[in-house]
């Protein structure tokens, strides 16, 4: 009789070539005292990445269970593990990997397992994570929201925002798929992941190192937004009507939490597109006096004298 699967892998790949040998790496290292099973995706990749998923597939034909895309689905604009992945989960819980990234301790699921075990009022388990450039894979920042193991509020996690935590660092209930509140069914990203799983308990984060993020991998997520102004202010106002339906769901608790979040979302969305005379609004004060005062005499000059930056431009 099969050990039943305790985890669920998710792992989502893209044209991944270089780095999908990676995140199978960290898959098939773990150790643990249970059984899991590593659910894969390929969507339709013109790269090589299916191959080498295959070549892992023969080598660990009980633990890695693929889709292979005969066409692309993301270009349709159908989410893989919504309507490929989640259905075929067996696990009691989920633990999500992107095809870029990758897992660097062989206890990760382990740990993770053991302090949701633990914790039966939590729903969702996250841990520190090094972000990497992907070019030359060195570190360049520490995705790490605490410095000891915790309990992060969800008003914590509603601030912190997509970035808060590492998304292959996070492992979650498989409640957490079924039954999903309004706000979560207007807008499926791992950043209403965590706020969903936060709204019962808040979220468990250890604050052991356990997975690499790459920055501006080559067909990464972010790496499409920022090419296309067009899909990113179309992002950001489903962000922005999220948070709104959030805070109906969840009936006013967190309204402070969200209102701010909303305003800080403005303001980065204005900064990041050069609109900066709007971030002089009265309304966003808050997050100018976060910066230093270097970036902040920067957005004056740019919001005072934009015919600075036009002739900056032209001159290169």
């Amino acid at each position: 009789m099969a050990e039943e699967i305790k985890v669920s892998i998710m792992c989502n790949a893209y044209n991944h070539e270089n780095y999908i040998r990676n995140a199978l790496e960290g898959f098939v290292m773990q150790k643990t005292n249970f059984a899991f099973e590593i659910l894969i995706h390929d969507d339709a990749s013109t790269d090589k990445t299916a191959d080498i998923i295959r070549e892992y597939e023969a080598k660990y034909p009980m633990l890695i269970k693929p889709i292979y895309q005969t066409e692309n689905q993301y270009s349709k604009g159908i989410g893989a593990p919504r309507i490929f992945q989640e259905p075929r989960v067996q696990g009691k819980y989920i633990a999500f990997c992107e095809g870029d990234d990758y897992w660097t301790d062989p206890l990760k699921l382990q740990k993770q397992y053991d302090a949701l075990e633990a914790h039966p009022e939590v729903d969702i388990c996250a841990h520190a994570s090094s972000s990497v450039d992907a070019k030359t894979g060195c570190v360049v920042a520490r995705v790490a929201p605490a410095d000891q193991d915790t309990i992060l509020s969800a008003e914590d996690v509603i601030a912190g925002g997509g970035g808060y935590v590492a998304t292959a660092s996070l492992m979650y209930r498989t409640s957490l798929i079924q039954d999903l509140p309004a706000f979560r069914k207007l807008l499926r990203l791992d950043y209403t992941l965590q706020i969903h799983g936060a709204l019962r308990g808040g979220m468990l984060y250890l604050a052991d190192c356990m997975s690499v993020y790459r920055v501006m991998a080559a067909g990464s997520w972010s790496e499409r937004m920022r090419a296309d102004r067009v899909k990113a202010d179309k992002h950001f106002h489903k962000v922005q009507e999220m948070l709104r339906v959030l805070n109906e769901d969840t009936e006013g608790k967190y309204e402070a939490a969200i209102q701010k979040k909303i305003a800080r979302n403005e303001f980065t969305h204005f900064c990041s597109f050069g609109e900066y005379r709007r971030v002089l609004a009265p309304q966003y004060k808050p997050f100018l006096r976060e910066l230093s005062r270097g970036e902040r005499m920067k957005i004056y000059i740019k919001a005072l004298f934009p015919f600075l930056n036009g002739a900056r431009k032209a001159e290169k």
